[in-house]
């Protein structure tokens, strides 16, 4: 017979990616009493990784639970950047409903309506949190409006469209009904919660069944599956069998390792666990996001979506240019296998293809995903090397090219909006709205392809001088939008093996933008700055001034450099184009041309254009 479990409440918070998510479970956590009263608490607690710390954004979705008046309330704090919407997919499964945060000046943005349209199609009802009402500019009254709109278009239910709105500041640490009661506590946001998202149900006495939402992975224990128990109860050493919904036929016999369930940060060991308790269990090796674990006596699996499909994929590589094993740990083909398989056990989103021993190709969700990845290699120790980021184009049914296109919002200052309009317009974008939105800002919309937004950030922070806010957001396939042309500019190339010397930078600093400054290792191949022209140009960073037996009067000058532009591994990943590849290593990002040999690169840029020039005839 099925129950419901009024002690327990499962919640996911919701939300464009800096709407306030992570530090209004920070105040949550505070105010349930999960932290002793003098004990130091950094701010973003939930943001483990020191990736996440630094950009300030969350990128894997992670369990806590609080106590409040008896109730148990595990919380899934959820990433709102579009690249990790895999995340936010796959765990809108482990609960029964959802706490949307919305800023009180930005209004509902892309990620807003991708994640609440996931959490609708699930029959999930929410609670809306209007954060940041204690902003100057904030509109708290005009949002609650937009965010009605938005769950109009939505196709919301009459129930979904009742959600309760709760004002508060997840900084300052208070929530309230009403916009003119007392700004106190976090009460009524939990008062909401426990109202509002209804209690977790199922069969006590019926065979177990649970649904493994989240993998995380442990070097001593392996795979850590993480879930909600729906029916019946799972006890440590229990005989279980694994069934997966889009697999029915694949099933395995397990044994439930060890069982914990969330306190606060940390996980608790328990001897067993019951209906609505969102439990991570271990000793299960062949463990996969989707799989059901049940009773050997009725295995059924639960239906689980697909999770949608990568957009964008690059090659990594073997690092094979003259520094190749000077600088990492890992550095050959079989730690850089061993370590992108590896990345599959917690990433759904990824997808990794073997081309070559010693080359592999990575598809991900965005160039910020896969970024993400990137850095993480290179800060354990790894040295590779990774080509352009490309779009994956797929066929319709009429045998047509089509490929991936994102909606893009962009907020501009007035006066930057002719030259962003220009520069998305040439790439193929289509605007589809402008409106102002005060404090002298306009919003404009455009529908995009994705290759389109390749290497475009760094150029927009640029166009608006840091004062633009561009968000986008996956919008399905379309019919390809013809060929775009990456960069305009050419490459500075080092023309021999070297360190690079102040006089033969000087010279050269009068062909374009210098990446690199005075006493750096350089080889053939490798680029050292941008060309003012369209063309590649090499030239001789280690040329030394040749010593004469004559003095002229300007001989002892110091030759003065323009600081070099050092750029970050974004930059480096939208400067590169095709035919160009980045070598990352623990210490150092380095450019270089895929054919460091220049005459064989003459050679193959003859026979492209030969081949561009047949095709065309």
């Amino acid at each position: 017979m099925k129950t419901k479990r009024e002690d327990v409440r499962n919640v996911a918070i919701i939300a464009h990616v800096d709407h306030g998510k992570t530090s209004l479970v920070d105040q949550l956590l505070k105010q349930s009493g999960v932290f002793r009263q003098n004990q130091e608490v950094e701010d973003r607690v939930m943001d483990s990784g020191d990736i996440e710390r630094e950009r300030g954004i969350t990128i894997l979705s992670k369990n806590t639970a609080v106590m409040y008046n008896g109730v148990k309330i595990n919380i899934v704090d959820t990433p709102g950047h579009a690249d990790f919407g895999g995340e936010v997919e796959r765990v809108l499964k482990m609960v029964d409903g959802v706490v949307l945060v919305v800023d009180a000046y930005e209004g509902p943005m892309p990620q807003t309506k991708f994640v609440l349209r996931r959490a609708l199609d699930l029959d999930l009802p929410a609670v809306v949190c209007i954060n940041k009402v204690d902003r100057p500019d904030g509109r708290p009254q005009e949002v609650v409006d937009e965010v009605l709109e938005l769950f109009m278009d939505l196709d919301a239910s009459d129930e979904q469209l009742d959600a309760p709105f709760i004002f508060a500041s997840a900084k300052a640490g208070f929530a309230k009904k009403d916009l003119d009661d007392d700004s106190e506590d976090m009460k009524p946001l939990f008062d909401a919660i426990i109202e509002h998202i209804p209690a977790p149900e199922g069969d006590q006495e019926a065979n177990a069944q649970m649904l493994i939402s989240t993998i995380d992975y442990n070097e001593y224990v392996g795979r850590i599956g993480v879930g909600k128990i729906s029916n019946g109860t799972i006890r440590v050493n229990q005989e279980c069998v694994i069934v997966n919904h889009h697999e029915p036929d694949k099933q395995k016999k397990v044994k439930i390792g060890k069982l914990y369930t969330y306190n606060g940060l940390s996980r608790v060991e328990v001897e067993s666990a019951t209906v609505g308790d969102i439990v991570a269990l271990s000793g299960i090796e062949d463990l996969h996001i989707g799989d059901t674990v049940c009773a050997p006596e009725a295995p059924e699996a639960i239906p689980f979506q697909k999770i949608s499909e990568p957009t964008i994929a690059m090659n990594f590589l073997v690092n094979d240019s003259p520094f190749a094993g000077k600088e990492g740990k890992f550095v050959t083909s079989r730690h850089l296998r061993d370590r992108l398989f590896r990345e599959l056990n917690t990433d759904v989103s990824l997808r990794v293809e073997e081309i070559t021993p010693d080359n592999f190709k990575v598809s991900g969700r965005g160039e910020l995903h896969l970024s993400v990845l990137i850095e993480q290699m290179r800060r354990e120790g790894f040295e590779f090397a990774v080509s352009k980021a490309e779009v994956l184009y797929k066929k319709d049914e009429n045998g047509k090219k089509t490929e991936p296109m994102e909606i893009a919002y962009v907020d501009v200052p007035d006066e930057f909006t002719g030259a962003v309009i220009q520069k998305l317009t040439a790439r193929k974008g289509e605007l589809q709205g402008m409106s102002p939105i005060g404090g002298n800002f306009t919003r404009l919309q455009f529908s995009i392809p994705s290759r389109g937004l390749i290497g475009y950030r760094g150029e927009f922070m640029t166009d608006t001088k840091g004062n633009g806010i561009l968000n986008t957001a996956f919008d399905g396939y379309a019919p390809y939008k013809g060929d775009l042309a990456y960069r305009k500019q050419g490459s500075l190339i080092a023309f021999e093996q070297g360190t690079s010397i102040t006089y033969g930078l000087f010279n050269a600093q009068s062909r374009g933008t210098l990446f690199i400054g005075a006493g750096v290792d350089v080889y053939s191949g490798m680029i050292v700055g941008q060309s003012g022209k369209s063309e590649d140009i090499e030239i001789n960073v280690c040329k030394t001034k040749k010593l004469t037996n004559t003095r002229s009067s300007s001989a002892d000058e110091a030759l003065r450099l323009v600081p070099p532009k050092i750029m970050s591994l974004e930059q480096c990943l939208d400067f590169i184009d095709t035919d160009e590849l980045l070598e990352v290593t623990p210490t150092s990002l380095r450019i270089r041309k895929k054919i460091l040999d220049p005459l064989l690169r003459k050679r193959a840029a003859i026979s492209r254009k030969d081949k561009e020039k047949a095709a065309q005839e």
